[in-house]
């Protein structure tokens, strides 16, 4: 398998990559997140997904380094991480009873050369109505205090949440079909090994 690098300190990036099987390691990317913020909420999670994988294969003389970022838009509003319980809390009575998206921005960069290849997902995501006992009790778990939208679906935060429509693990933090299409593009076998493109393939039988 290609050397694989992935720029997230993110646990729940990490969970999922290796829950298909992949081996890589982990080098996050110093790229401040508030770039990029007045762009549509598409294109503003690819272009810093593509700067995190960029910074970091800066650091490498050979790979493939997967980028990622994710946003929660509701109502025209971004909710990027709380940076404390009562931002945590206000965030969640935002989203009460709303239909809000998460997007998520994945990039992978060929170290050296620079070559690139970049998407997103999008998923729809709606809470039922939260009391106020509900989002403190959430809040206090600590949970909240790391995840865009103040909340993990994979979590306690599934409790929070009535219904998806979309891609389940781009909630999570990296939808793994966008992921392993890039890969591919790459020449990367998702399946366990690895090919290139000046190879011929495998005569049928």
């Amino acid at each position: 398998m290609e050397r694989l690098i992935l720029a997230s300190s993110s646990p729940r990036r990490r969970e999922l990559l290796q829950r298909i099987g992949l081996s890589f390691e982990v080098c996050p990317s110093r790229v401040d997140e508030n770039f990029f913020r007045d762009l549509p909420p598409a294109q503003r999670v690819e272009r810093l997904a593509l700067a995190k994988a960029k910074a970091v294969a800066s650091l490498f003389r050979e790979g493939l380094v997967i980028g990622a970022d994710t946003i929660v838009v509701c109502q025209g509003q971004v909710l990027g991480k709380p940076a404390s319980a009562a931002e945590a809390t206000a965030m969640l009575a935002f989203l009460s009873g709303r239909t809000h998206t998460v997007y998520t921005g994945v990039a992978v960069v060929r170290a050296p050369g620079g070559e690139e290849r970049f998407t997103h997902a999008g998923t729809e995501v709606t809470f039922r109505h939260l009391t106020p006992a509900v989002i403190s009790a959430y809040v206090a778990t600590g949970e909240p205090l790391d995840k865009a939208g103040a909340y993990g679906i994979q979590g306690r935060g599934a409790l929070l949440v009535e219904s998806i429509n979309g891609d389940y693990f781009n909630v999570v933090g990296l939808p793994l079909v966008k992921v392993a299409e890039l890969l591919e593009e790459f020449g990367v076998d998702v399946w366990g090994g690895a090919s290139h493109g000046d190879e011929s393939p495998p005569a049928r039988t």
